[in-house]
């Protein structure tokens, strides 16, 4: 019913379509009736036209409907015939590794151990310095663990052997000390071909120093920094040496050890650390020790001219005692007063000369410390800053505070120690020649008083 009205409404519309143009061409209404005919006629025409082709279409929708619905059929039967292949498959699997395991036996243990070894053995040499020079058997390991781990083939005999080689070679290698040429990567990025000298599996190290081996990428570079002098001394030695015993440093870790020690801070860079009150700490330390040292080696000279004086009879005025002897020579005829007042004038007069400096020494030894004192309380309020401004999550952030309050307190009292030894020495020499100088115009006082009475 839908189909029809859709052709009747397709035929009016031809027909006033029709109708219109004929209008305009028709002369007479004769004309026009008869056009009108001829369009009625040739409507009809098209109208069973289009209900032949809709017919024809229909039956086409059907026979492929009807095609889908077998070919739907025929899946559902492949997909039940498939799936009674994989189960019977699956039961053929079973019963394959079953037969398999029990014809294995405890070969089945030996390949499992033979798969967990060659997996760590992979590891292990990859990591190796020894993996430099022998580089192929890597790929021998991992073909060898992918076929364990397949289930699908079994491990022969050259292969067990051939697994066991490259054990015993490592041990061997472990132990030699080796030269080789390689690839480096210069500390400036450059890479160049030198000689390299391998310490079993432990160190690299060539005519700059030490070397580091990275195993993910197999290849070798200079430290962007080497560790202290000692260490970098014996590794000259040993990369000079062609034979005999050469003491050299072995880091057992293979390279943790190594890094700890590129790591560590030298002893300008702790230094530094201390900041300005540091570099002052220092600078006060190293005046005392100038001034301890000059007023050491005078004072020295001084006790020794005393000695040689004590020893003579005639007074000389090239030391302390013989300029006090002097002023009693050249007032020999006076009373025992002023005599007893000349020496006593001419020993203060030496006393100037004696203690000049110690004083200094002396606030040296107390002001270190307290200057130690005062980084310790800047570095704290710098520490206590960083962890207002963004917490104490992060250890590194607050290290350069923690590290400046200490070192300041080390250097304050790494001067402060020396001072106060050496101003003990150096008093000690001035009250010396003090004693000396008092005993002696005691000695003469009492002498002079003697010929007087």
């Amino acid at each position: 019913m839908k189909r029809l009205t859709i052709i009747i409404a397709a035929g009016l519309l031809s027909l006033g379509v029709g109708i219109a143009n004929a209008q305009e061409e028709a002369a007479s209404m004769s004309e026009l009736l008869d056009l009108i005919k001829q369009g009625q006629a040739r409507d009809s025409q098209e109208a069973r036209q289009r209900e032949a082709q809709f017919t024809q279409q229909r039956n086409q929708q059907q026979n492929l409907l009807n095609r889908a619905r077998g070919e739907r059929t025929r899946q559902e039967n492949e997909s039940a015939r498939l799936e009674q292949l994989f189960e019977d498959n699956q039961s053929k699997i079973v019963a394959a590794r079953a037969a398999l395991d029990e014809r294995l036996g405890a070969l089945k243990e030996l390949f499992g151990v033979l798969q967990t070894v060659s997996g760590d053995t992979q590891g292990r040499f990859t990591a190796s310095l020894t993996n430099l020079q022998y580089p192929e058997r890597e790929e021998f390991l991992v073909d060898l663990g992918s076929r364990m781990a397949s289930a699908t083939e079994l491990a022969q005999i050259e292969d067990i052997e051939r697994l066991w080689f490259e054990l015993q070679r490592e041990i061997n290698e472990s132990g030699n000390v080796v030269r080789f040429n390689h690839l480096v990567t210069k500390a400036d990025g450059e890479q160049e071909e030198m000689e390299v000298v391998r310490i079993g599996a432990f160190n690299l190290v060539s005519d700059n120093g030490y070397l580091e081996y990275d195993s993910g990428e197999g290849s070798i570079s200079e430290l962007l920094r080497q560790p202290d002098g000692k260490y970098t001394g014996s590794a000259d030695d040993l990369f000079d040496s062609d034979a005999g015993y050469v003491g050299f440093g072995v880091d057992v870790t293979r390279g943790g050890i190594l890094g700890l020690l590129v790591e560590t801070p030298t002893l300008t860079e702790k230094v530094d650390q201390g900041g300005i009150v540091g570099y002052s700490i220092l600078a006060l330390g190293a005046v005392g020790l100038l001034i301890a040292i000059w007023r050491f080696m005078g004072l020295s000279t001084d006790s020794r001219k005393v000695s040689a004086q004590l020893k003579r009879d005639s007074a000389s005025t090239d030391n302390p005692l013989g300029r006090v002897l002097a002023a009693y020579e050249s007032n020999r005829s006076a009373d025992t007063d002023t005599i007893e007042l000349k020496l006593s004038e001419a020993a203060l007069k030496e006393m100037p000369g004696l203690t000049k400096g110690l004083l200094f020494i002396k606030v040296i030894s107390v002001v270190a410390p307290l200057m130690g004192l005062l980084g310790t309380v800047t570095g704290m309020i710098k520490t206590f800053q960083v962890i207002t401004l963004y917490g104490a999550g992060d250890p590194k952030m607050m290290a350069g505070g923690i590290s400046q309050a200490l070192v300041t307190t080390v250097l304050g009292l790494v001067v402060a120690i020396p001072m106060v030894l050496l101003h003990t020495v150096v008093s000690g020499q001035s009250r010396k020649i003090v004693n000396i100088l008092q005993s002696q115009s005691a000695g003469l006082i009492a002498q002079h008083s003697e010929r007087k009475g």
